[in-house]
């Protein structure tokens, strides 16, 4: 005797757009960059906004890696159809918007605001040797609050990266009393600039 199946009886769910359900679950978001969202044209499908714009879809396609099978091949279509094909190809080509690319380059050259910061258990370590000991790291290395028995290039190390933040080395100097006025960032990162070079052994 067979088991009889339970199906359970579908519904169909009238407060749900399917459609758009759909669409937002296939489309990645908006395009954020400005410099493409200005050139982008929204008739043309996304492969031919890219390609007009000079940028690759898929780097696989633009930067092929050699394979013996496939250039045999195209020798063998070559001496078959005797080059008809590749002229006709090469008379469709699409001229690039050169400008994009540039900007798009310009804009990822640009410097950009350094945002990383050292936990607060750790700016405390660097503070309590720093107070201690001055730029002698070696003296650092010996100290019975280095748990984790680093040796002095890693101490310099984590101070000099420490120097390199100047919101946080800043703060350090004020509270210190080295700093006499009111100082810029900017000033900051010079004076943690010099200390850095005086440290280099």
């Amino acid at each position: 005797m067979k088991i009889k199946k339970q199906h359970r009886r579908k519904k169909y769910l009238h407060h749900l757009n399917r459609r758009r359900m759909n669409k937002n679950q296939s489309s990645t978001g908006p395009v954020l960059c400005k410099v493409m969202k200005d050139e982008w044209d929204h008739r043309k499908s996304t492969l031919r906004n890219l390609k007009e714009m000079g940028l690759a879809n898929d780097p696989n396609k633009v930067i092929k890696i050699p394979n013996f099978k496939r250039e045999q091949l195209k020798k063998a279509k070559k001496m078959v159809n005797d080059d008809e094909t590749e002229s006709e190809e090469e008379t469709i080509k699409v001229i690039p918007k050169i400008e994009v690319v540039e900007k798009l380059e310009k804009e990822a050259k640009a410097p950009r605001e350094r945002k990383f910061m050292l936990p607060k258990g750790q700016v405390e370590f660097i503070t309590y040797l720093l107070d201690k000991y001055g730029h002698d790291y070696k003296a650092m290395a010996k100290d019975k609050k280095n748990y984790y028995q680093e040796t002095w290039k890693q101490l310099r190390a984590k101070v000099r990266t420490f120097m390199g933040i100047p919101k946080q080395y800043g703060e350090y100097l004020k509270t210190r009393g080295l700093l006499e006025k009111e100082e810029d960032e900017e000033e900051i990162k010079k004076q943690a600039k010099a200390l850095v070079m005086d440290d280099s052994d």
